[in-house]
């Protein structure tokens, strides 16, 4: 085709132009119909959708798209024909033949009609079936075993039957001795306290723990719990409350039950079993239960551990006592050490003394052994044991108590060896002994003037030498005979008094630890050879007195006189209300020169009315707290429960769910819902596809290509005017040009 030459011909008539290449356009289109005609019938044209696929692959697109109502169905089956049979095997009224909770009455004449078939031969044709039927006559003829099944499902005598059936499998049923069951007559002690429906709020009134028993005057296993239980109740007095119920009171005992998904009462451990109210604890939600093994030591110390979150006191070897336990523990606390002949844990009572004092002392155990006396007696001067040993400072002899020790004598001994011999002023012991300007005398709140004697400094071997010359002064000053002595020369007089009456105190403070409680009472010049880190070789420990007196009547004057002034208030505020002053010692290092010094110093304070002068004292850093116990389920209440004990009760939900008969059909209907919409969905995907396979074949053989449907214009677009350089209509068509113009 001359398309150029075409296109000068028509320069000047476009009219022709226009009619010439409507002409070409369908000659060209009748062409391309022609072709598809072609195309469309031969076998190439049809499309991969209607080509068949073969079965090996339509069986994993079917399972790929049903496997999940596949699961669901099989798991249905699975609980349904095994779980469930498993989690309800017949009872013993099936074996009889008379329906559930019948009465004892029907129990009997059915038994008799069972035996008299057996032996006319119309009955149970095997022993074991009549062991069966024997053993479900022997419970359910019991009343107390027979409330027991019904109510809780309570059968503890299983054991009995699956003896019998092992002893007895190839024996004739009248070779069996008879009873197979013994009743057990067991009744609850009267030193017992004995819960019941009236009594039982008025016992929870009490903050402190209860340990409850949940038992049955006819079990076995409740009578052969009797003596541990008294064990238990002895360890638990003057810690915890004990307590028992009797099964019969099925108000209160169905209340503390635990309960199945259908609502009935059971014990899952069976009976006993053991409750745990924590403190705090007022109602059944927050109730402990306690599944392991029912011994003396393993209740004990499991009441004692994650009901009373009381610590575990550690057991050492003789090498490792020195190594782990006096070389690692606080220097600032008393070393207590049980000495065991039995090694036996220790008692609740003691893990409560323990806790008590933890911020006086570090506690141990060790056990006794006959080749190892000659150590404990050169070293401790322990010559038997049980006995306690108690180190209260580096150098000083032990104090050691020998023979069993009651929790009375126990307590005493405590609060008489809680301190060191030089007590530590810490933050924890400033209150008590008096060294507080924001507290008391030992004396009592009447007191208004008393005194503290500290010694400040690092831990050195100057501190450890000072430490013991106080100690001597300390001794000297509490024995009656050595003050009659220096009371000749009247230099003890006022210090003895002062201490005997509580007065006067003595402590140590480690300077390195309290910088700023240690610069604030020495306040010199090379105050950092005593206080703060070391900074060279110099250890220089210092004696300080400090003299307190409290005004009450002056200090809330001065409170009124500041009300009117509102800076004067704010800075009186954190002011302390005992007034101080200190006298630092700088004499010899000598026993009668300090307690000469201290005597004239108290004569001194105690004679002359002194400046009422107050400050705000800096206060004492809190030391490290030793790790000594993980924490339980201390003060649990109702309304929340630890996390750890919610994730305790998972592995029981899981088994209660596995008995819940109503799982099975809930998995069916899941799997037949799952299937339903799985083969809607399926349907209509494959009817959407073989519907545009028919509108492409239906396009195809009318020779109209199926054009893309075009969004419509936006009214913006349609308002715009047209372009400057469109000299031709809209519909315009312009053939392409060619180089060459031959024909």
């Amino acid at each position: 085709m001359q398309c150029w030459r075409f296109m000068l011909f028509h320069r000047c008539s476009p009219l022709l132009f226009a009619l010439e290449l409507t002409t070409l356009k369908k000659a060209e289109s009748s062409s391309i119909t022609a072709i598809l005609q072609l195309l469309a019938l031969s076998p190439m044209a049809t499309t991969s959708s209607e080509i068949p696929k073969p079965k090996s692959e339509l069986l994993p697109s079917i399972v790929k798209a049903y496997w999940l109502p596949a699961i669901l169905f099989s798991a249905s089956m699975f609980f349904q024909l095994v779980a469930i049979p498993r989690s309800f095997p017949p009872s013993h009224y099936d074996v009889l033949g008379i329906k559930s909770y019948g009465s004892i009455e029907e129990v009997n004449e059915a038994y008799r009609q069972l035996s008299s078939n057996w032996y006319t031969g119309k009955g149970p044709s095997s022993t074991l079936d009549m062991i069966k039927i024997q053993y479900a006559f022997e419970l359910l003829s019991n009343p107390v075993w027979k409330r027991d099944y019904d109510i809780f499902g309570i059968d503890e005598h299983l054991h009995v039957m699956e003896r019998v059936k092992e002893k007895y499998s190839s024996a004739e049923f009248a070779d069996i001795d008879l009873p197979l069951l013994e009743p057990t007559s067991f009744e609850s002690d009267q030193a017992f306290d004995l819960i019941s429906s009236e009594n039982y709020s008025s016992k929870l009134q009490n903050s402190n723990a209860l340990l409850v028993q949940v038992f049955s005057d006819g079990s076995s296993r409740c009578a052969q719990f009797s003596s541990p239980w008294k064990q238990i109740a002895s360890l638990l007095d003057g810690i915890a409350q004990t307590g028992m119920i009797e099964i019969g009171d099925l108000k209160l005992a169905t209340y503390l039950s635990e309960k199945r998904y259908t609502g009935a009462p059971f014990f899952r451990n069976g009976l006993p079993s053991l409750l745990a109210f924590p403190p705090g604890c007022k109602s059944s939600d927050c109730i402990v239960r306690y599944t392991g093994e029912l011994s003396v030591d393993a209740v004990t110390d499991w009441f004692a551990t994650t009901i009373l979150s009381l610590p575990r006191i550690t057991y050492y070897s003789r090498e490792s006592l020195a190594q782990s336990f006096l070389g690692k523990g606080s220097r600032h606390k008393v070393k207590v050490i049980f000495v065991s002949k039995t090694g036996q844990r220790a008692t609740p009572f003691v893990r409560q003394v323990a806790k008590t004092y933890w911020t006086y002392a570090s506690f141990a155990f060790t056990v006794w052994r006959e080749e190892e006396s000659v150590f404990w007696s050169n070293t401790f001067g322990v010559e038997e044991a049980p006995a306690i040993i108690i180190l209260r400072d580096p150098g000083i002899k032990p104090v050691v108590y020998h023979g069993s020790i009651n929790n009375s004598r126990l307590i005493e001994i405590m609060e008489q060896n809680k301190h060191q011999v030089l007590p530590q002023l810490r933050s924890a012991t400033s209150m008590e002994l008096g060294c507080d300007p924001k507290g008391y005398s030992r004396s009592g709140n009447d007191t208004t003037v008393w005194y503290c004697a500290v010694l400040l400094g690092r831990q050195s071997a100057e501190l450890h030498k000072m430490r013991e010359t106080m100690r001597r002064v300390q001794e000297i000053l509490s024995n009656a005979e050595e003050v009659e002595r220096l009371d000749e020369q009247q230099t003890a007089t006022s210090a003895a008094v002062a201490l005997k009456e509580k007065r006067l105190t003595f402590a140590w403070v480690d300077g390195e630890a309290q910088k700023r409680f240690c610069m604030f009472y020495v306040n010199v010049e090379d105050s950092y050879d005593t206080c703060g880190p070391r900074r060279d070789i110099a250890d220089v420990p210092r004696l300080v007195l400090v003299r307190y007196k409290r005004n009450d009547t002056e200090v809330n004057k001065k409170v009124e006189d500041h009300s009117m002034n509102m800076f004067a208030s704010i800075a009186s505020r954190d002011v302390d209300p005992t007034s101080q002053l200190v006298a630092l010692y700088k004499g010899l290092d000598e026993t009668p020169q300090i307690i000469q010094w201290i005597s004239e110093t108290v004569r001194d304070g105690d004679s002359r009315d002194l400046p009422f002068h107050r400050t705000t004292t800096p206060e004492l850093v809190p030391e490290d707290a030793d790790p000594i116990w993980s924490r339980g389920t201390e003060q649990i209440l109702s309304s929340s429960r630890g996390m750890k004990q919610k994730l305790g009760t998972i592995p029981q939900r899981i088994n209660d769910l596995m008995g819940d008969p109503r799982l099975g059909p809930m998995l069916l209907l899941g799997a037949l819902m799952s299937f339903g919409f799985i083969y809607l969905r399926r349907n209509q995907s494959i009817k959407s596809k073989e519907a545009n396979n028919s509108s492409q074949s239906k396009s195809v053989g009318n020779g109209r290509p199926e054009r893309r449907r075009r969004r419509p214009n936006s009214r913006a677009n349609q308002d715009l005017p047209p372009s400057l350089t469109d000299m031709h209509p809209t519909n315009a068509f312009q053939i392409p040009f060619t180089d060459s113009d031959s024909e």
